[in-house]
């Protein structure tokens, strides 16, 4: 599902917009400052997270978001609060904010990215980043050992088939081994097996590639979550590289192997780590990501270089991406994916 375009009366008490998407994988929005970019990417992301208190804080009559199904989920700020309808063929049904959580999942990625609040009160984007990626990576590992308990599987393949399915779980398994995920097999047993181990240990195998499966299937977004990151990361870094350690801590060196502690990264560095990581990490397949002024602390070849990184991410992982900006590096050579917000009407 994916939005092809948002309407908006009222915004301030004093603008009436409408603003087509012009891609389904990437459209840039630019505008003068002050006409309510920002603002309007904060209510898509209110309104679709179902966080419709936070919504009635915003000054406006009435939100229409149109998607490619010819849906149109239709927003009104009254005298009552917040009421949201979706529409279809002419027939309209209430939601209420679990039923808007379920519409299409959502993430908005704010200007102010490099601070996140926490019980203790502000604290680096990063460190809290890196903090959660060492314990999920954690968790991967502890749970990589690959048991038989004896009492088999069915595939329903033949064994020519069953023999192709394991090597296809071995490819995924050595590219799961980049990110330092490695499922460890039975003691004796070697994968994938050969046609002579598949007919003598068929129930054995069968187990090992059901339990195995399930491995992949649990962790194979986080492997390849970590394979793309370090590669984006390191490829725009100049004289510095990011790696992880045997514990998945986050670390970073210089390229003579001067260890280099996080705080002492520039803040275009930060801001390279931070926003790849909400659309990697923090980012659901299929979603719709919104980012505000992703030009921040950025020198120009960055920026240049970042709309055809997010869009083969968008590729990859079936999202629509929203940029919110005022640089025309970062639309760069992508200007038939760029639209300007414009004022429909001014009351």
């Amino acid at each position: 599902m994916k939005l092809t375009a948002i309407s908006v009366y009222g915004l301030f008490g004093e603008y009436d917009f409408e603003l087509a998407l012009v891609d389904g994988r990437m459209t840039f929005i630019h505008s003068p400052n002050g006409l309510g970019k920002t603002t309007i990417l904060e209510m898509v992301n209110l309104s679709l997270s179902g966080s419709l208190k936070r919504l009635e804080e915003v000054p406006f009559n009435r939100m229409d978001i149109f998607f490619d199904g010819g849906e149109c989920l239709i927003v009104e700020n009254g005298t009552e609060g917040i009421s949201v309808q979706m529409q279809k063929n002419e027939v309209e049904e209430e939601l209420d904010p679990n039923d808007l959580r379920s519409v299409i999942p959502v993430s908005f990625i704010p200007s102010g990215r490099l601070w996140t609040y926490t019980e203790d009160g502000m604290m680096p984007s990063m460190g809290s980043y890196a903090l959660n990626l060492a314990e999920r990576i954690k968790d991967a590992k502890e749970h990589s050992e690959i048991s038989l308990s004896g009492t088999g599987g069915k595939s329903g393949l033949n064994d020519h088939e069953f023999e192709s399915y394991c090597k296809d779980l071995k490819a995924k398994m050595d590219f799961m081994r980049q990110s330092g995920l490695d499922p460890s097999m039975p003691s004796g047993y070697r994968f994938p097996p050969s046609r002579m181990e598949i007919i003598e240990y068929r129930k054995d195998y069968e187990e090992i590639v059901k339990l195995l499966q399930g491995y992949i299937d649990l962790h194979f977004d986080l492997a390849e979550s970590i394979v793309v990151y370090m590669d984006i990361v390191n490829g725009m870094f100049i004289n510095k590289e990011v790696y992880l350690n045997e514990r998945g801590q986050m670390n970073f060196r210089a390229m003579n192997g001067t260890a280099l502690p996080m705080n002492k990264l520039s803040s275009g560095e930060n801001q390279i780590l931070v926003m790849f990581y909400r659309v990697l990490f923090n980012t659901k397949r299929n979603s719709l990501v919104m980012i505000d002024e992703p030009e921040m602390s950025l020198h120009v070849t960055w920026q240049q270089q970042l709309g055809g990184i997010l869009m083969d991410v968008a590729r990859l992982r079936g999202l629509q991406i929203v940029i919110a900006t005022h640089s025309p590096q970062i639309i760069h050579d992508k200007w038939d994916l760029a639209t300007e917000m414009k004022v429909r009407h001014e009351r």
